[in-house]
């Protein structure tokens, strides 16, 4: 990219939307090194989700075979045209990449990797939707917010663990591969950030069931400060003694709290419940 990236979103007129949750990186450096610790290469298929200014685009296209880049602010148009100059195994979608229906782009893409800078407002919904709904995906290489990004690789029994620690490692390995303070990103946001890979590992913890798998996991951290027997009496409906059978069976204290199960554990108790349900 010849041009400096603000000289070419000034002589576009762009302005930065909040509700979009735009920040921007121009470090070529760093972009580059996140696509190489991605693993995309030119055998790769990438999807990525918020373009921006295509800066990161620009980084993937120079080393995966391709990228279908997905972006819900029309006015970066023109900015993409000129900042993806030249390029020929990109093309950019614009439309909100949580309405897309995801079985119909991977009779395109085939099997892919994921690589975004996640804007912050979605970045939950977006890991959930391609986790549980994207059978070919075999990575995501994301930054998100620095404090989100521990949620999302915590370990049982930290303040971080969650329903969503859980929930991920259902299907994915979750590690934090690099930190990226705030001072890198155009505008500044007001939070550090990270980059978190997940890699997919179909049956990576046995469940018979996987959607009770997360209902259990889900009723387990609907209210943090109640018991985990409180929690699974409110959730299912199950009698007192019913709970508590279901617990000792998988060899948990009658006074555990969610935060301490482990996903291999949450998987017990997922199939013991299922056989009273």
């Amino acid at each position: 990219m010849e041009k400096d990236i603000k000289s070419v979103l000034a002589e576009n007129n762009f302005g930065f939307k909040k509700r979009f949750g735009q920040n921007f990186i121009t470090d070529k450096n760093l972009l580059a090194s996140i696509v190489e610790q991605s693993g995309a290469d030119k055998n790769t298929a990438v999807i990525e989700i918020g373009c921006g200014a295509g800066t990161l685009t620009r980084a993937i296209a120079e080393r995966a075979k391709n990228v279908i880049g997905f972006e819900v602010d029309k006015t970066l148009q023109p900015v993409l045209a000129q900042t993806l100059a030249g390029l020929d195994n990109v093309e950019v979608v614009f439309r909100d990449f949580l309405k897309v229906n995801l079985s119909e782009l991977e009779q395109k893409t085939g099997e892919y990797a994921v690589i975004a800078n996640l804007p912050y407002y979605v970045t939950t919904p977006l890991i959930t939707k391609l986790l549980e709904e994207g059978r070919l995906c075999k990575s995501l290489t994301v930054m998100v917010q620095e404090e989100v990004a521990l949620r999302l690789c915590a370990k049982e029994n930290t303040p971080d663990y969650g329903a969503i620690t859980a929930v991920i490692a259902l299907r994915a390995d979750a590690e934090i591969i690099k930190k990226v303070p705030r001072r890198m990103f155009t505008p500044q946001p007001n939070v550090d950030s990270a980059v978190v890979k997940l890699t997919v590992r179909d049956g990576r913890i046995p469940v018979k069931d996987a959607e009770l798998y997360k209902k259990t996991v889900h009723a387990a951290f609907a209210a943090r400060r109640k018991t985990l027997s409180n929690n699974l009496v409110n959730v299912f409906k199950l009698t007192r003694e019913q709970a508590e059978k279901v617990l000792t069976a998988c060899g948990i204290g009658l006074k555990a709290r969610g935060e301490t199960l482990s996903p291999e554990t949450f998987a017990l108790l997922s199939d013991e419940l299922a056989k009273y349900l």
